[in-house]
Order: C-alpha cells, then structure tokens, then sequence
C-alpha cells in the first residue's frame, strides 16, 4: 500500500508528462505546413525557371569551349592577306544549342565520314566552299572546311516551303554564309558554325538569325577570317 508522500509523487509525475504532451502539441500546430500544391509546385518547377535551365547550361558550356590543342589554328588566307578578325563567343547564345567537342582539323583528299548530319567540324577537303545560296546539296566535306573559316552553314530539308527557302535564300547574299538543301536531316533549317549547330522550326525562327549573328566568325573557328571565296561551288543570285 503506497504512503501519502509516494501518492503525491506519482500525482507530480503524472502531471509533468500531461504539460509536456500538451506543449508539443502546441508547436506542432503552430508550425507552418507545406500545402499539397507547395508541394506539387516544388516538385514541378518548370525547367527554364531552375538554376539549372537548359539555357544557363548552353550558355556555361560554349564558355567553357575553346580550340582544341590538336586544331591548326596558324594558317594564313589562300589569298595571302590578313583574316579578318573573329568575333568572341556569345554570352547569351540562342536557346537549343549544341555544342561539340574539338576534334581535328586537317585536310585531306577523298571522301571523309562524319559523325553528324549536317556536320559540325573535323578534317576535311583541302578546297573550302565558296560561300552564297545555292539550290542543290553542297559536300560536306567542303563546307566543313567553310566553317573552319567561320562560315555559318544553313541547311534545309528539300521539301521545305518556297517561300521559307527564298527567306533563307538573303542570308546566302551574307558574308560568311553558306545555305544548301541537305537531304535527310530532321529539322526543317538547322544552322551549323565550327563545334555549335541549333535546329530550327523554319526559315522564320528568330533563333537562326541570332544564331548567324553570334557565330559568324566564331573564335571558336581554328582558322576563323580566312574567308570564302576562291574554293569550289557556283553560288546562286
């Protein structure tokens, strides 16, 4: 039988423990909560809103990018004159960019076998393509050698719109562009500079004329400036 005074502790005990409960109770529902949708929202952030968005990504790779230790960067013009100067590499390039790694740049006789189509850069044929419009497909491995001069390349599908491949047809009166049909690619345009290539919905996508903007004359071009004309190819007016 428990004396008075044990009675009267276990009654203190007792009561300790009822505080406590009602305290953590009290914070519990007084601490703010994350609703359902917080949470869906969290969860669902859009990618172009996260730190890590598709265009910080393009925009910290091209930095990163530079000519490669095995790319000929010290030849002069076939014409013997200065290059022109090339242009930095854009700090807010065109969303949906590629960019790829260096590879070599020297040139050969024959055919070469390329790893993308269009291709981005690699070796190539001693005679660049001259630069211009032109209605029929161009080799790749001329206008590869192009854009290891700076030469931006757009290539379209064959059945692209009339209308679409006359708006394409001015950037072929353009320095340092080169547009050709290219049968067999994906995209309706794709643009293509040395290492970087952007695919497009059509001739009107503004991306393309940013695209031809930045990456004319690229830094990034081993031999960038040494111009396009005096190679192979009859342009069309």
């Amino acid at each position: 039988m428990k004396t008075p005074a044990a009675k009267l502790v276990a009654l203190l005990a007792f009561a300790v423990l009822v505080l406590a409960a009602c305290a953590g109770e009290d914070s519990s529902a007084n601490a703010p909560e994350t609703s359902t949708e917080e949470k869906t929202a969290e969860t669902t952030q859009p990618e172009a809103t996260r730190p890590d968005a598709a265009g910080s990504n393009e925009a910290a790779e091209l930095a990163r990018a530079e000519v490669g230790r095995h790319e000929i960067s010290n030849m002069l013009p076939a014409d013997g004159k200065k290059p022109d100067p090339a242009r930095p590499l854009p700090e807010n390039p065109p969303e949906g960019i590629e960019v790829y790694p260096a590879t070599t740049n020297r040139t050969v006789e024959g055919p070469v076998e390329y790893e993308r189509e269009p291709p981005t850069n690699g070796d190539h044929d001693p005679l660049w393509q001259n630069c211009g419009f032109y209605e029929k497909p161009i080799k790749d491995r001329h206008a590869v050698h192009s854009m290891d001069h700076g030469v931006v390349w757009i290539t379209y599908r064959p059945d692209l719109p009339t209308k679409q491949v006359n708006e394409l047809r001015s950037y072929g009166e353009e320095r340092y562009v080169i547009v050709s049909p290219y049968p067999g690619q994906d995209a309706p345009v794709i643009a293509t500079s040395w290492r970087v290539q952007l695919e497009l919905n059509g001739a009107g996508d503004p991306r393309l004329r940013q695209f031809v903007n930045q990456f004319r004359i690229s830094e990034l071009s081993p031999l960038s400036g040494n111009r396009c004309t005096g190679g192979v190819g009859n342009p069309q007016m």
